[in-house]
């Protein structure tokens, strides 16, 4: 099976974003903004400024412990769908307009009808972890993620927003971040946790010009991620 640089860097270094990281499927903190960068004021550092204003004004989240009850996470709201993979352990939603199409390296993939960059995407990799708590304190453990595994060369990152919750005993890191090249940019939520032997990641993007009408949306996406206890 793919590593995991080759599982989750495959996504960023086909959209070419910066440096860092249903149909169903059945049998039958204090805010802040971490860029890799360490040059002087730019263009960049400004449209960052912009961005925490703008997320501040619109109630972005904080870092923070989050206690989701298990029965409010399988309503499914209107406009989504629900993906369910009882054979591989996991479940998300994604919107309702959007159709499945594949993902190398990965196990499902959903992605707007006319908007490539708008997609979604799981793939999981074997682990003798068994809690994502087990990858180390989590500002470290996400801003190595994306600098070493999310990123590409000629990309440029930036993370805006981490968060922890826990549903139904399981353990659930979600983080909002850009990658950002000359002239192009994605910005993106993904979800990482640990389970059945399996350490699973959930990307989910939008072009970087169109995320301040999309990220809410976009986030019930993030957030809905969800795994279940294998059965024998």
């Amino acid at each position: 099976m793919a590593s995991l640089q080759n599982l989750i860097c495959s996504v960023s270094k086909q959209l070419v974003a910066p440096n860092f990281a249903v149909t169903a499927k059945l049998n039958g903190a204090s805010h802040s903004v971490v860029s890799a960068s360490s040059s002087g004021a730019s263009s960049h550092e400004k449209n960052v400024t912009k961005r925490q204003l703008a997320l501040l004004g619109a109630g972005a989240l904080a870092t923070g412990l989050l206690k989701t009850s298990s029965a409010f996470a399988e309503e499914v709201p209107k406009n989504y769908k629900s993906y369910v993979d009882a054979k591989d352990g996991y479940s998300y939603l994604y919107p309702a307009e959007w159709r499945d199409f594949d993902f190398l390296g990965h196990d499902s993939a959903f992605k707007d009808r006319n908007l490539a960059l708008q997609c979604v995407r799981v793939g999981f990799i074997p682990t003798d972890k068994t809690d994502i708590r087990d990858l180390g304190p989590m500002d470290e453990a996400i801003f190595n993620l994306v600098n070493n595994v999310y990123a590409a060369p000629n990309q440029k990152p930036s993370i805006y927003d981490m968060q922890e919750r826990t549903v139904d005993g399981k353990n659930y890191w979600t983080f909002e971040y850009d990658l950002e090249a000359p002239g192009y940019g994605v910005s993106a939520f993904a979800t990482v946790a640990i389970g059945n032997g399996r350490y699973y990641t959930l990307i989910v993007t939008a072009n970087e010009r169109r995320w301040s009408r999309l990220r809410n949306r976009l986030k019930v996406v993030a957030d809905s991620f969800k795994i279940s206890d294998l059965t024998a």
